[in-house]
Protein backbone atom coordinates (compact mmCIF):
# COMPACT_ATOMS: atom_id res chain seq x y z
CA UNK A 1 0.00 0.00 0.00
CA UNK A 2 2.82 2.63 1.09
CA UNK A 3 4.97 1.82 -2.34
CA UNK A 4 1.51 1.97 -4.40
CA UNK A 5 1.00 5.54 -2.77
CA UNK A 6 4.77 6.26 -3.24
CA UNK A 7 4.14 5.46 -7.10
CA UNK A 8 1.17 7.64 -7.14
CA UNK A 9 2.41 10.82 -5.72
CA UNK A 10 5.40 10.80 -7.82
CA UNK A 11 3.84 10.28 -10.90
CA UNK A 12 1.33 12.73 -9.97
CA UNK A 13 4.26 15.51 -9.18
CA UNK A 14 6.37 14.74 -12.42
CA UNK A 15 3.06 15.74 -14.40
CA UNK A 16 2.62 18.63 -12.31
CA UNK A 17 5.89 19.94 -13.52
CA UNK A 18 5.97 18.77 -16.72
CA UNK A 19 2.81 20.85 -17.37
CA UNK A 20 4.68 23.76 -15.42
CA UNK A 21 7.64 23.47 -17.88
CA UNK A 22 5.27 23.32 -20.95
CA UNK A 23 3.71 26.40 -20.17
CA UNK A 24 6.74 28.27 -19.45
CA UNK A 25 8.37 27.14 -22.75
CA UNK A 26 5.00 28.40 -24.68
CA UNK A 27 5.41 31.75 -22.66
CA UNK A 28 9.01 32.38 -23.89
CA UNK A 29 8.66 30.80 -27.38
CA UNK A 30 8.23 33.62 -29.90
CA UNK A 31 6.12 32.13 -32.30
CA UNK A 32 2.91 32.66 -30.38
CA UNK A 33 2.85 35.57 -27.95
CA UNK A 34 -0.51 36.50 -26.24
CA UNK A 35 -2.16 39.87 -26.00
CA UNK A 36 -1.23 42.36 -23.54
CA UNK A 37 -2.48 42.18 -19.99
CA UNK A 38 -5.43 43.99 -21.15
CA UNK A 39 -6.89 41.12 -22.92
CA UNK A 40 -8.51 39.99 -19.98
CA UNK A 41 -10.36 43.21 -18.99
CA UNK A 42 -11.09 43.46 -23.13
CA UNK A 43 -12.41 39.89 -23.10
CA UNK A 44 -15.10 40.50 -20.23
CA UNK A 45 -16.34 43.39 -22.79
CA UNK A 46 -16.81 41.18 -25.40
CA UNK A 47 -14.51 42.36 -28.19
CA UNK A 48 -13.34 40.48 -31.18
CA UNK A 49 -9.56 39.05 -31.23
CA UNK A 50 -8.11 39.16 -34.32
CA UNK A 51 -5.04 37.04 -34.92
CA UNK A 52 -1.67 39.08 -36.42
CA UNK A 53 1.00 37.68 -37.96
CA UNK A 54 4.35 39.69 -38.23
CA UNK A 55 7.75 38.72 -39.20
CA UNK A 56 11.15 39.55 -36.53
CA UNK A 57 13.24 42.38 -38.14
CA UNK A 58 14.58 45.56 -36.15
CA UNK A 59 12.92 47.77 -35.09
CA UNK A 60 9.48 47.03 -36.06
CA UNK A 61 9.29 44.00 -34.25
CA UNK A 62 12.16 42.29 -31.72
CA UNK A 63 12.11 39.68 -29.30
CA UNK A 64 12.42 41.11 -25.51
CA UNK A 65 12.15 38.01 -22.84
CA UNK A 66 8.41 36.79 -23.38
CA UNK A 67 7.62 39.70 -25.28
CA UNK A 68 7.53 41.59 -28.33
CA UNK A 69 8.45 45.00 -28.90
CA UNK A 70 9.37 47.46 -31.86
CA UNK A 71 7.10 49.91 -33.85
CA UNK A 72 4.77 47.57 -35.79
CA UNK A 73 4.05 46.33 -31.72
CA UNK A 74 3.20 50.30 -30.42
CA UNK A 75 1.56 50.66 -33.73
CA UNK A 76 -0.75 47.74 -33.29
CA UNK A 77 -1.73 48.76 -29.59
CA UNK A 78 -2.43 52.02 -31.12
CA UNK A 79 -4.73 50.68 -33.67
CA UNK A 80 -6.41 48.06 -31.06
CA UNK A 81 -6.86 51.13 -28.29
CA UNK A 82 -8.65 53.11 -31.47
CA UNK A 83 -10.37 50.41 -33.26
CA UNK A 84 -11.48 48.33 -29.72
CA UNK A 85 -10.19 44.83 -30.32
CA UNK A 86 -7.62 42.68 -28.70
CA UNK A 87 -5.34 40.25 -30.33
CA UNK A 88 -2.74 37.66 -30.76
CA UNK A 89 0.46 38.33 -32.23
CA UNK A 90 2.09 35.30 -34.01
CA UNK A 91 5.98 35.35 -35.89
CA UNK A 92 5.44 33.79 -39.03
CA UNK A 93 6.63 30.11 -39.38
CA UNK A 94 8.73 30.10 -42.52
CA UNK A 95 9.86 34.01 -41.69
CA UNK A 96 9.07 35.33 -45.49
CA UNK A 97 7.52 38.07 -46.32
CA UNK A 98 5.32 36.42 -49.16
CA UNK A 99 5.96 35.89 -52.64
CA UNK A 100 4.15 33.31 -55.20
CA UNK A 101 6.02 29.39 -54.97
CA UNK A 102 6.62 27.18 -57.33
CA UNK A 103 3.64 25.75 -57.22
CA UNK A 104 1.61 28.58 -57.72
CA UNK A 105 1.06 29.23 -53.75
CA UNK A 106 1.86 32.08 -51.62
CA UNK A 107 4.65 31.80 -48.82
CA UNK A 108 5.15 33.92 -45.94
CA UNK A 109 2.57 36.53 -44.06
CA UNK A 110 0.55 36.68 -47.48
CA UNK A 111 0.37 32.72 -47.52
CA UNK A 112 -1.39 32.71 -43.69
CA UNK A 113 -3.38 35.37 -44.25
CA UNK A 114 -4.82 33.46 -47.69
CA UNK A 115 -5.03 30.19 -45.56
CA UNK A 116 -6.88 32.10 -42.28
CA UNK A 117 -4.14 31.22 -40.13
CA UNK A 118 -4.09 34.81 -39.81
CA UNK A 119 -6.89 37.58 -39.77
CA UNK A 120 -3.96 40.50 -40.34
CA UNK A 121 -0.38 41.52 -40.91
CA UNK A 122 1.27 44.39 -39.06
CA UNK A 123 5.07 44.30 -40.40
CA UNK A 124 7.04 46.44 -42.87
CA UNK A 125 5.58 44.39 -45.38
CA UNK A 126 5.21 46.71 -48.81
CA UNK A 127 2.73 47.20 -51.28
CA UNK A 128 2.40 45.90 -54.26
CA UNK A 129 0.23 44.72 -57.53
CA UNK A 130 0.99 41.38 -56.93
CA UNK A 131 0.09 41.20 -53.02
CA UNK A 132 -2.93 43.64 -53.62
CA UNK A 133 -4.34 40.75 -56.36
CA UNK A 134 -5.14 38.71 -53.48
CA UNK A 135 -4.92 40.41 -50.37
CA UNK A 136 -5.64 44.28 -48.97
CA UNK A 137 -3.83 46.34 -48.02
CA UNK A 138 -4.18 49.68 -46.12
CA UNK A 139 -3.07 53.16 -46.49
CA UNK A 140 0.78 52.97 -46.29
CA UNK A 141 1.88 53.62 -42.57
CA UNK A 142 5.37 54.18 -43.41
CA UNK A 143 7.33 55.61 -47.28
CA UNK A 144 10.01 54.11 -48.41
CA UNK A 145 11.90 53.13 -51.45
CA UNK A 146 14.92 50.56 -52.83
CA UNK A 147 18.46 51.91 -51.73
CA UNK A 148 21.94 50.65 -51.56
CA UNK A 149 23.65 49.80 -48.22
CA UNK A 150 27.52 49.57 -48.25
CA UNK A 151 30.35 49.91 -46.00
CA UNK A 152 32.07 52.58 -45.86
CA UNK A 153 35.79 51.87 -46.37
CA UNK A 154 34.58 49.11 -49.16
CA UNK A 155 33.03 52.16 -51.10
CA UNK A 156 35.49 54.92 -50.36
CA UNK A 157 37.73 55.78 -53.06
CA UNK A 158 40.87 58.27 -52.95
CA UNK A 159 40.46 61.58 -52.25
CA UNK A 160 40.87 63.99 -55.23
CA UNK A 161 43.99 66.34 -55.67
CA UNK A 162 41.87 69.06 -54.90
CA UNK A 163 39.76 67.36 -52.14
CA UNK A 164 40.41 70.36 -49.71
CA UNK A 165 38.35 72.81 -51.86
CA UNK A 166 35.22 70.25 -51.00
CA UNK A 167 33.99 72.68 -47.76
CA UNK A 168 33.15 75.48 -49.40
CA UNK A 169 31.08 75.34 -53.12
CA UNK A 170 32.23 76.91 -56.30
CA UNK A 171 30.08 80.29 -55.87
CA UNK A 172 31.45 80.37 -52.22
CA UNK A 173 35.04 79.66 -53.06
CA UNK A 174 34.70 82.77 -56.33
CA UNK A 175 32.95 85.08 -53.12
CA UNK A 176 35.70 84.70 -51.38
CA UNK A 177 38.01 85.85 -53.77
CA UNK A 178 35.95 88.71 -54.54
CA UNK A 179 35.63 89.49 -50.91
CA UNK A 180 39.36 89.30 -50.51
CA UNK A 181 40.40 91.54 -53.65
CA UNK A 182 37.88 94.13 -53.05
CA UNK A 183 39.00 94.48 -49.28
CA UNK A 184 42.70 95.05 -50.75
CA UNK A 185 41.78 97.50 -52.58
CA UNK A 186 39.52 99.39 -50.10
CA UNK A 187 42.78 99.01 -47.78
CA UNK A 188 45.17 100.19 -50.28
CA UNK A 189 42.15 103.48 -51.67
CA UNK A 190 41.56 104.15 -47.46
CA UNK A 191 45.47 104.54 -46.86
CA UNK A 192 46.06 107.04 -49.65
CA UNK A 193 43.13 108.77 -48.93
CA UNK A 194 43.41 109.17 -45.03
CA UNK A 195 45.67 112.33 -44.16
CA UNK A 196 46.31 110.11 -40.85
CA UNK A 197 47.92 106.90 -42.79
CA UNK A 198 49.56 109.39 -45.42
CA UNK A 199 49.96 112.87 -44.26
CA UNK A 200 52.53 114.64 -46.77
CA UNK A 201 51.71 112.68 -50.16
CA UNK A 202 54.19 114.60 -51.75
CA UNK A 203 57.01 114.03 -49.66
CA UNK A 204 56.03 110.72 -47.94
CA UNK A 205 55.90 106.75 -49.31
CA UNK A 206 52.37 105.31 -48.70
CA UNK A 207 53.69 101.75 -47.02
CA UNK A 208 49.89 100.49 -48.11
CA UNK A 209 50.66 99.91 -51.78
CA UNK A 210 48.40 97.11 -53.63
CA UNK A 211 50.81 94.67 -53.25
CA UNK A 212 51.41 95.47 -49.36
CA UNK A 213 47.32 95.36 -49.21
CA UNK A 214 47.31 91.65 -50.58
CA UNK A 215 49.82 90.58 -48.46
CA UNK A 216 48.24 92.12 -45.47
CA UNK A 217 45.00 90.21 -46.03
CA UNK A 218 46.22 87.32 -47.12
CA UNK A 219 48.25 87.22 -43.85
CA UNK A 220 44.83 87.96 -42.28
CA UNK A 221 43.80 84.57 -43.78
CA UNK A 222 46.23 82.78 -42.28
CA UNK A 223 46.15 84.21 -38.83
CA UNK A 224 49.36 85.61 -38.99
CA UNK A 225 50.34 89.51 -39.04
CA UNK A 226 51.59 91.35 -41.70
CA UNK A 227 53.18 94.98 -42.23
CA UNK A 228 52.80 97.37 -42.55
CA UNK A 229 50.50 98.31 -39.57
CA UNK A 230 47.21 100.26 -39.88
CA UNK A 231 47.70 103.87 -37.87
CA UNK A 232 44.46 105.56 -39.45
CA UNK A 233 41.14 104.79 -38.02
CA UNK A 234 39.65 103.98 -40.86
CA UNK A 235 42.22 101.93 -42.46
CA UNK A 236 41.74 100.07 -38.61
CA UNK A 237 38.12 99.87 -39.26
CA UNK A 238 38.43 98.02 -42.45
CA UNK A 239 41.71 95.48 -40.41
CA UNK A 240 39.51 94.39 -37.74
CA UNK A 241 36.44 93.88 -40.11
CA UNK A 242 38.50 91.89 -42.57
CA UNK A 243 39.70 90.01 -39.23
CA UNK A 244 36.79 89.01 -37.94
CA UNK A 245 35.24 88.08 -41.24
CA UNK A 246 38.32 85.86 -41.79
CA UNK A 247 38.13 84.20 -38.49
CA UNK A 248 34.06 83.13 -39.05
CA UNK A 249 35.44 82.39 -42.43
CA UNK A 250 37.99 79.49 -40.70
CA UNK A 251 35.71 78.49 -38.31
CA UNK A 252 33.22 77.53 -40.51
CA UNK A 253 35.83 75.93 -43.48
CA UNK A 254 37.42 73.64 -40.12
CA UNK A 255 33.85 72.45 -39.17
CA UNK A 256 32.49 71.61 -42.73
CA UNK A 257 36.18 70.12 -43.90
CA UNK A 258 36.00 68.08 -40.36
CA UNK A 259 32.55 66.36 -41.41
CA UNK A 260 33.76 65.99 -45.29
CA UNK A 261 36.03 63.93 -43.27
CA UNK A 262 33.98 62.02 -41.20
CA UNK A 263 31.27 61.26 -43.14
CA UNK A 264 33.09 60.07 -46.14
CA UNK A 265 30.09 60.91 -48.27
CA UNK A 266 31.86 63.14 -50.98
CA UNK A 267 34.16 60.04 -51.36
CA UNK A 268 31.02 57.66 -52.48
CA UNK A 269 32.27 56.51 -56.28
CA UNK A 270 28.85 54.15 -56.29
CA UNK A 271 25.86 57.27 -56.45
CA UNK A 272 23.26 55.47 -58.23
CA UNK A 273 22.38 51.99 -59.35
CA UNK A 274 24.32 52.41 -62.26
CA UNK A 275 27.31 53.22 -60.37
CA UNK A 276 26.78 49.66 -58.76
CA UNK A 277 26.28 47.83 -61.98
CA UNK A 278 29.89 49.25 -63.54
CA UNK A 279 31.97 48.71 -60.77
CA UNK A 280 33.25 44.88 -60.43
CA UNK A 281 34.76 45.29 -56.29
CA UNK A 282 31.92 44.64 -54.65
CA UNK A 283 29.15 41.76 -54.49
CA UNK A 284 25.04 43.26 -54.51
CA UNK A 285 22.46 41.31 -54.13
CA UNK A 286 18.78 41.79 -51.93
CA UNK A 287 16.45 39.15 -50.21
CA UNK A 288 15.45 36.18 -51.60
CA UNK A 289 11.64 36.34 -52.83
CA UNK A 290 11.16 40.04 -51.64
CA UNK A 291 9.57 42.56 -53.60
CA UNK A 292 12.40 44.16 -54.16
CA UNK A 293 13.75 41.32 -56.32
CA UNK A 294 10.88 41.49 -58.41
CA UNK A 295 10.61 44.94 -58.65
CA UNK A 296 13.77 44.08 -60.57
CA UNK A 297 12.48 41.70 -62.45
CA UNK A 298 9.35 43.08 -64.03
CA UNK A 299 11.30 46.74 -64.81
CA UNK A 300 11.95 47.32 -68.05
CA UNK A 301 15.01 49.87 -67.12
CA UNK A 302 18.11 48.49 -68.69
CA UNK A 303 20.45 48.78 -65.79
CA UNK A 304 17.20 47.19 -64.08
CA UNK A 305 17.38 44.06 -65.91
CA UNK A 306 20.98 44.23 -65.79
CA UNK A 307 20.58 44.16 -61.85
CA UNK A 308 18.08 41.37 -62.03
CA UNK A 309 20.00 39.39 -64.43
CA UNK A 310 23.70 39.47 -61.97
CA UNK A 311 21.23 38.41 -58.98
CA UNK A 312 19.34 35.92 -60.82
CA UNK A 313 22.40 34.32 -61.94
CA UNK A 314 24.53 34.45 -58.76
CA UNK A 315 21.24 33.70 -56.50
CA UNK A 316 22.67 30.88 -54.33
CA UNK A 317 25.84 33.34 -53.48
CA UNK A 318 24.52 37.08 -53.41
CA UNK A 319 20.89 36.61 -52.39
CA UNK A 320 20.15 36.15 -48.76
CA UNK A 321 17.36 34.81 -46.17
CA UNK A 322 16.70 37.64 -43.68
CA UNK A 323 18.04 41.41 -43.18
CA UNK A 324 19.93 40.52 -39.91
CA UNK A 325 21.78 38.35 -42.72
CA UNK A 326 22.43 40.99 -45.52
CA UNK A 327 23.72 43.71 -42.74
CA UNK A 328 25.99 41.24 -41.48
CA UNK A 329 27.42 40.15 -44.93
CA UNK A 330 27.42 43.89 -45.57
CA UNK A 331 29.60 44.17 -42.60
CA UNK A 332 31.86 41.70 -43.17
CA UNK A 333 32.84 41.40 -47.06
CA UNK A 334 32.42 43.07 -49.78
CA UNK A 335 28.64 43.66 -50.25
CA UNK A 336 26.31 45.66 -51.20
CA UNK A 337 22.82 45.61 -50.37
CA UNK A 338 20.02 46.39 -52.03
CA UNK A 339 16.39 46.94 -50.07
CA UNK A 340 14.28 49.13 -48.44
CA UNK A 341 15.81 52.57 -48.03
CA UNK A 342 13.77 53.57 -44.66
CA UNK A 343 15.37 49.96 -43.38
CA UNK A 344 19.06 51.13 -44.50
CA UNK A 345 18.89 54.16 -42.91
CA UNK A 346 18.10 52.56 -39.70
CA UNK A 347 21.07 50.47 -40.41
CA UNK A 348 23.46 53.06 -40.80
CA UNK A 349 21.83 54.98 -37.88
CA UNK A 350 22.82 51.81 -35.55
CA UNK A 351 26.03 50.99 -37.50
CA UNK A 352 28.21 53.99 -37.85
CA UNK A 353 30.81 52.37 -40.31
CA UNK A 354 28.07 51.65 -43.28
CA UNK A 355 26.08 54.37 -45.45
CA UNK A 356 23.35 54.11 -48.09
CA UNK A 357 23.85 55.60 -51.59
CA UNK A 358 22.04 58.74 -52.48
CA UNK A 359 19.87 57.38 -55.19
CA UNK A 360 16.71 55.62 -53.68
CA UNK A 361 14.33 54.36 -56.33
CA UNK A 362 10.62 52.80 -56.57
CA UNK A 363 8.49 55.01 -53.95
CA UNK A 364 6.59 53.02 -52.36
CA UNK A 365 4.94 52.21 -48.75
CA UNK A 366 4.47 49.76 -45.91
CA UNK A 367 0.66 48.71 -45.30
CA UNK A 368 -1.32 46.65 -43.18
CA UNK A 369 -2.64 43.41 -44.74
CA UNK A 370 -5.95 41.75 -44.65
CA UNK A 371 -7.97 39.05 -46.24
CA UNK A 372 -10.16 40.53 -49.08
CA UNK A 373 -13.61 41.68 -48.40
CA UNK A 374 -12.36 42.38 -44.80
CA UNK A 375 -14.32 44.43 -42.98
CA UNK A 376 -11.36 45.62 -41.00
CA UNK A 377 -9.28 47.09 -44.01
CA UNK A 378 -11.40 50.05 -44.35
CA UNK A 379 -11.04 51.30 -40.41
CA UNK A 380 -7.60 50.49 -40.06
CA UNK A 381 -6.88 52.57 -43.25
CA UNK A 382 -9.10 55.34 -41.24
CA UNK A 383 -7.28 54.61 -37.75
CA UNK A 384 -3.60 54.61 -39.41
CA UNK A 385 -4.92 58.53 -41.50
CA UNK A 386 -5.73 59.35 -37.80
CA UNK A 387 -2.45 58.70 -36.04
CA UNK A 388 -0.47 60.57 -38.93
CA UNK A 389 -3.01 63.45 -38.76
CA UNK A 390 -1.73 63.19 -35.02
CA UNK A 391 1.62 62.90 -35.41
CA UNK A 392 1.97 59.40 -33.88
CA UNK A 393 3.77 58.23 -36.76
CA UNK A 394 6.39 60.40 -36.81
CA UNK A 395 6.63 60.53 -33.35
CA UNK A 396 7.31 56.41 -33.74
CA UNK A 397 9.57 57.13 -36.76
CA UNK A 398 11.87 58.93 -34.88
CA UNK A 399 11.64 57.07 -31.84
CA UNK A 400 12.50 53.65 -33.56
CA UNK A 401 15.35 55.23 -35.85
CA UNK A 402 17.08 57.30 -33.23
CA UNK A 403 20.65 57.25 -33.90
CA UNK A 404 23.56 56.69 -32.17
CA UNK A 405 26.12 57.92 -34.39
CA UNK A 406 27.79 60.97 -34.21
CA UNK A 407 28.32 61.91 -37.66
CA UNK A 408 25.19 60.23 -38.77
CA UNK A 409 22.81 61.12 -41.61
CA UNK A 410 24.81 61.50 -45.02
CA UNK A 411 22.57 64.16 -46.22
CA UNK A 412 23.64 66.76 -43.59
CA UNK A 413 27.04 67.39 -45.32
CA UNK A 414 26.82 69.26 -48.12
CA UNK A 415 29.59 72.20 -49.25
CA UNK A 416 28.47 75.32 -47.75
CA UNK A 417 26.62 78.16 -50.88
CA UNK A 418 26.83 81.90 -50.42
CA UNK A 419 23.53 81.87 -49.16
CA UNK A 420 24.72 80.44 -45.78
CA UNK A 421 27.42 83.26 -45.38
CA UNK A 422 25.18 85.80 -46.68
CA UNK A 423 25.35 87.75 -43.29
CA UNK A 424 29.27 87.52 -43.29
CA UNK A 425 29.84 88.76 -46.47
CA UNK A 426 26.94 91.76 -45.25
CA UNK A 427 28.80 92.66 -42.31
CA UNK A 428 32.31 93.02 -44.55
CA UNK A 429 30.37 94.94 -46.63
CA UNK A 430 29.37 97.45 -44.26
CA UNK A 431 32.63 97.49 -42.38
CA UNK A 432 34.26 98.42 -45.77
CA UNK A 433 31.70 100.89 -46.00
CA UNK A 434 32.50 102.13 -42.83
CA UNK A 435 36.22 102.52 -43.76
CA UNK A 436 36.13 104.21 -46.63
CA UNK A 437 33.53 106.72 -45.45
CA UNK A 438 35.90 107.15 -42.26
CA UNK A 439 38.84 107.89 -44.39
CA UNK A 440 36.55 110.45 -46.19
CA UNK A 441 35.94 112.29 -42.96
CA UNK A 442 39.44 112.54 -42.35
CA UNK A 443 40.34 114.30 -45.21
CA UNK A 444 37.69 116.18 -45.01
CA UNK A 445 38.00 117.41 -41.44
CA UNK A 446 42.34 118.14 -42.80
CA UNK A 447 40.89 119.94 -45.72
CA UNK A 448 38.89 121.96 -43.58
CA UNK A 449 41.99 122.75 -41.66
CA UNK A 450 44.32 123.48 -44.52
CA UNK A 451 41.55 125.66 -46.45
CA UNK A 452 41.27 127.99 -43.46
CA UNK A 453 44.46 128.41 -43.14
CA UNK A 454 44.89 128.88 -47.16
CA UNK A 455 41.58 130.75 -47.34
CA UNK A 456 40.95 128.85 -49.98
CA UNK A 457 37.66 127.19 -50.85
CA UNK A 458 37.47 123.90 -48.93
CA UNK A 459 36.05 121.83 -51.68
CA UNK A 460 39.09 123.20 -54.00
CA UNK A 461 41.34 122.05 -51.12
CA UNK A 462 39.64 118.67 -51.11
CA UNK A 463 39.51 118.23 -54.79
CA UNK A 464 43.47 119.00 -54.29
CA UNK A 465 43.98 116.79 -51.85
CA UNK A 466 42.52 113.68 -53.32
CA UNK A 467 44.20 114.43 -56.96
CA UNK A 468 47.75 114.37 -54.91
CA UNK A 469 46.78 111.60 -53.17
CA UNK A 470 45.12 109.55 -56.17
CA UNK A 471 48.02 110.99 -58.57
CA UNK A 472 45.71 112.13 -60.93
CA UNK A 473 47.89 114.18 -62.84
CA UNK A 474 45.83 116.25 -65.23
CA UNK A 475 43.84 117.75 -62.22
CA UNK A 476 47.12 117.94 -60.51
CA UNK A 477 48.65 119.64 -63.28
CA UNK A 478 45.55 122.07 -63.98
CA UNK A 479 45.63 122.95 -59.69
CA UNK A 480 49.42 123.50 -59.69
CA UNK A 481 48.93 125.66 -62.75
CA UNK A 482 45.53 127.90 -60.99
CA UNK A 483 47.91 128.17 -58.00
CA UNK A 484 50.57 129.88 -60.32
CA UNK A 485 48.48 132.24 -61.73
CA UNK A 486 46.79 133.47 -58.34
CA UNK A 487 50.37 133.66 -57.18
CA UNK A 488 51.63 136.31 -59.94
Amino acid sequence: MDKGLHFTICVVTAMLLLRESSQAGEEKDPEVLAAPKSESRGAAQGLPTLTVTTILEDPYVMVRGAELEGYCMELLAALAGMLRFQYRVKVVGDGQYGAVAAGGNWTGMIGEILRREADIAVAPLTVTSAREEVVSFTTPFLQTGIGILLRKDTASQDMSFFHFLSPFSKETWTALLFAYLLTCFCLFLVARLSPCEWNEPKNEENHFTFLNSLWFGAGALALQGATPRPQALSVRVIAVVWWLFTLALLAAYIANFTALLSSGSEQLPIQTFEDLVKQRNLEFGTLEGSSTFYYFKNSKNPIHQMIYEYMEKRREHVLVKTYQEAVQRVMDSNYAFIGESISQDLAAARHCNLIRAPEVIGARGFGIATAQASPWTKPLSIAVLKLREAGDLDYLRNKWWESSCLWHSRDRWGPLEPPALGGLFLSLGIGLALGVLAALAELSSSSRRAAAHAKKSCCSVFTEEICTRLRIKGAARQSQETSGKANA
